[in-house]
């Protein structure tokens, strides 16, 4: 009976993940609209992010300033969108995780601190029809120096 030699099989596990590694790429937003968040006194760690959809609300990035003027705008993944497609976005948010982590999902508003009540309370009515009942609201820490 032949024997083989195993010794060259981790190199190529190795291998083979960090061709993984390199070649994988996490889906990040860019970022089309400035977003400086509100300091909370209390704020807690997002549980499990793979479940969280993010909507940022604030005025556009000064290189989009001369196409979309200062007005504030909302950004759903890469693109501008009115409040009324948010209901549109949840159900694309929702079609991609699995049947078991729907119920799960939360949204992630990301607005700038400057933004009216008015356009939030926009985004809250459609995510309300839209049954997202999970909502979090970003914001930092304060500095706390001793």
């Amino acid at each position: 009976m032949a024997s083989y030699s195993s010794s060259s099989l981790s190199d190529i596990i190795f291998m083979l993940l960090f061709f993984f590694m390199i070649t994988t790429t996490m889906h990040e937003s860019e970022m089309l609209v400035q977003v400086q968040l509100p300091q909370a006194s209390e704020t807690q760690k997002l549980e499990k992010k793979s479940l969280a959809s993010y909507i940022y609300v604030g005025s556009p990035t000064p290189q989009l300033r001369r196409l979309f003027g200062d007005s504030p705008r909302i950004q759903l993944n890469n693109a501008f969108k009115q409040p009324w497609e948010i209901g549109e976005f949840i159900a694309s948010e929702r079609d991609q995780l699995d049947e078991a982590e729907r119920s799960g999902m939360t949204v992630v508003l990301k607005a700038d601190q400057n933004i009216h009540m008015g356009l939030i309370t926009d985004v809250k009515q459609e995510l309300r029809k839209a049954e997202a009942t999970r909502l979090i609201y970003a914001a930092t820490r304060p500095e706390v120096y001793d």
